[in-house]
């Protein structure tokens, strides 16, 4: 085993929006494939044929697509082998390490309650395992698995450790229904065996599942696949992520603006360590992603951590590559699209808007100046900047810099002389002018807006303010 390729796999079920929790799931075993030259393959668990839809499929592709986690190959779904899940059980049949059940719901329940009502475990066990096949009505049954009575079975997991069940904890579990629909915990396990997986990384609260996956695997002879259970996301108040704690979809956070980068960097760190390195890049993610750095307590969700890092990677992301991200969270987000003149503006503009920002909507807000169309419309704030005597030193103002050399050190030069002139500080003048220029009393620097917009530009709207 330890010398085969690495494979491994995301298994979600079609039920709903890709929650972020999965994503980090797919992002684990991406990681591991992807560092070790191995394969990284989607299989979609739609065998719940009354809750899985074609869009919640549709919205994994999507999920994983943004958050640029490629799989190898087509995605399998687990729908369309139920004929090699059904022939797997019969198989066990065959062997003797499965048999027909042919117990009724109606008796399994009485069973039970005889036994909890004499103190007895109430895990049934069915009176048929035993029987001669030459007892069996010609009614229908399930097909079931033969578990151990004795010993022991170990799970070996890289992140808890070794986890031990007494084999009398495991009951016989059913593979295959009576109406001949494979089970969950058979369907799993064959699939995983016919696509080669070698590495299952998954959620905790399957560990369990575990345990009596192993059976099928040791029943036809597999090998058993190594076994990495994560800890499950908290929100900050220590309780399992959840509606109240804020978005829990994949689609929620590209449509807040944050780059995919970020949300990689952010979900591999949760859970996760290298040392104290917070902010990294998806290369060394894949150099350094081990099993062995997975904690085994819960991971809280930090929303304040998120941003951060998201500014870390918006401040050094390529400008052409931020301006295609930004096109596609304005889609996501069910924003007009960008024109020509717009997106050539943010081009010119993006080194002055990337700084401090943490979400494309802030670019976006930033990028009001280069983005909106004369006259511009001030906000609120910018209103109260303009007032009189601001709007009679931005007339004084502009003929200064209509013969001026239109670089940084001559605007400085040419703004400070009329703020001088009129016996006030630089920010005093400059804060009008950025209302002028921006409609906003937020913005980048005067100074760069200026060499942004250019000379024409910047004389037309301060010929706006003070006419």
């Amino acid at each position: 085993m330890t010398d085969a390729p690495v494979v491994t796999r995301f298994a979600p079920s079609p039920t709903g929006y890709l929650h972020i929790g999965g994503a980090r799931t797919a992002l684990f075993n991406w990681l591991y494939a992807r560092g070790r030259g191995g394969k990284f393959l989607l299989r979609i668990e739609d065998t719940d044929r009354a809750r899985s839809t074609p869009e919640a499929t549709q919205a994994i592709f999507r999920g994983l697509t943004w958050l640029g986690l490629d799989w190898d190959g087509d995605a399998v779904s687990q729908a369309e082998r139920h004929g090699r899940h059904a022939e797997v059980a019969r198989e066990l049949l065959a062997r003797g390490q499965a048999y027909k059940c042919f117990s009724t719901q109606d008796e399994i329940t009485a069973a039970r309650e005889q036994a909890k009502a004499e103190g007895r475990s109430t895990q049934f066990r069915s009176p048929w395992r035993d029987a001669d096949p030459a007892d069996h009505p010609d009614a229908p049954y399930v097909i079931r698995i033969r578990a151990p009575l004795e010993g022991t079975t170990v799970v070996a997991d890289r992140v808890q450790g070794d986890v031990s069940v007494r084999n009398d904890q495991l009951d016989d579990m059913i593979l295959l229904r009576s109406d001949g629909t494979p089970t969950y915990m058979l369907a799993v396990v064959v699939d995983d065996h016919d696509m080669g997986v070698t590495h299952v990384i998954r959620g905790d609260d399957h560990l369990n599942n575990a345990a009596r996956q192993m059976l099928v695997y040791e029943a036809m002879g597999w090998d058993v696949p190594v076994w990495a259970h994560i800890p499950l996301i908290h929100g900050p108040d220590g309780k399992k992520l959840s509606k109240r704690h804020g978005a829990l979809g994949v689609d929620e956070y590209q449509a807040m603006g944050f780059p995919a980068a970020a949300v990689r960097n952010y979900l591999a760190r949760l859970g996760w360590s290298h040392g104290d390195d917070e902010f990294f890049t998806d290369a060394q993610a894949k150099a350094w992603f081990d099993l062995d750095g997975i904690g085994k307590a819960a991971a809280r969700f930090d929303m304040k951590k998120l941003e951060h890092l998201s500014g870390q990677h918006i401040a050094v992301a390529d400008d052409a590559a931020l301006i295609a991200e930004i096109e596609s969270y304005l889609a996501a987000s069910g924003q007009p699209a960008l024109s020509e003149d717009q997106i050539d503006g943010l081009q010119r503009a993006m080194f002055c808007l990337k700084d401090r920002a943490k979400t494309f909507g802030q670019i976006l807000e930033k990028a009001h100046f280069v983005l909106a169309e004369r006259p511009l419309r001030p906000d609120e704030k910018a209103a109260k900047a303009l007032d009189d005597v601001s709007r009679g030193i931005l007339a004084e103002l502009t003929p200064q810099l209509q013969n001026a050399s239109w670089n940084r050190h001559t605007l400085e030069e040419v703004v400070t002389q009329v703020a001088e002139a009129n016996d006030t500080k630089l920010g005093k003048v400059a804060q009008p002018l950025r209302a002028a220029l921006a409609g906003r009393t937020v913005s980048p620097s005067v100074f760069d807006m200026m060499l942004v917009i250019g000379r024409d530009e910047t004389l037309a709207r301060l010929g706006d303010v003070t006419a």
